[in-house]
């Protein structure tokens, strides 16, 4: 069985694959409580690995460690390219691009065949643009919903509330009459209109000739401004597969 990571900046998302597919996976919130989360499930027999992460140098080097040694396996590690399974990083600086949004390109145009926009949205919110013929454009970062929630918290004294009162602000987006709805229909707003501004970006480039990924925890909440969108919450892992190959 294959047992695949992405380390983000806040959680690691897990899943074992065996020749069928997947068949667990999970979102662990620290290096340790990944590997209780698999060892609860004794059926996985973990034979490879293979890993993404935008974590520091030091973080990755003593994760790597930790899974070989429990599992004794070897985890090959994505690394930056220039190119990759027909995609052309766009950055000047290829290695600076982070190694989720290319991996999350790549899946994206293994799945399309053409052009076609991938939005990200996590902890920070990417959208990039690839065309027919696998070039990068380039692309966008902005503060994901947790980002931008935190940040009012940390700068404003009167915004306080915690995830789980936030969780019935979003039953509509009308105008909001308490401070928790308020905040909580602002920032999803913004992050709606951010995706509603890729989108036309992508027409004006390609017209109606490009498909449109969303990918990660928030990509639910603006899967309806697009409406030919396809969500695919692992696309990342789908770019790591290609990045990684085990025959």
């Amino acid at each position: 069985m294959i047992l695949e990571l992405d380390c983000g900046n806040s959680f690691i998302k897990w899943r074992v694959l065996d020749s069928e597919g997947p068949v667990s996976g999970g979102v662990a919130d620290s290096p340790e409580r990944l590997i209780v989360e698999i060892l609860a499930s004794p059926e996985l027999s973990i034979t490879r690995c293979r890993m993404v992460s935008v974590r520091s140098d030091v973080e990755t080097s003593n994760l790597v460690a930790a899974i070989a040694s429990e599992f004794s396996v070897e985890v090959d590690c994505v690394a930056p390219a220039s190119m990759l399974a027909g995609v052309t990083n766009g950055y000047k600086d290829f290695e600076r691009l982070g190694l989720d949004r290319w991996l999350a390109m790549v899946g994206g145009y293994k799945l399309s065949g053409g052009p076609c926009l991938v939005l990200d949205l996590g902890t920070a919110v990417t959208a990039d643009f690839v065309d027919s013929d696998g070039q990068h454009k380039g692309g966008f970062i902005c503060p994901g919903l947790s980002l931008m929630r935190n940040q009012l918290q940390t700068h404003t004294r009167r915004i306080r509330y915690d995830a789980g009162s936030a969780k019935g602000a979003l039953q509509c987006l009308e105008p909001a009459n308490t401070t928790i709805e308020a905040v909580e229909r602002g920032c999803l707003l913004m992050l709606r209109g951010f995706v509603s501004a890729q989108v036309q970006l992508a027409r004006e480039y390609w017209g109606d000739d490009y498909m449109v990924f969303l990918t990660g925890g928030d990509a639910d909440l603006v899967a309806d401004v697009v409406a030919d969108a396809r969500v695919i919450k692992d696309l990342v892992f789908v770019g790591l597969a290609v990045a990684c190959p085990f025959s």
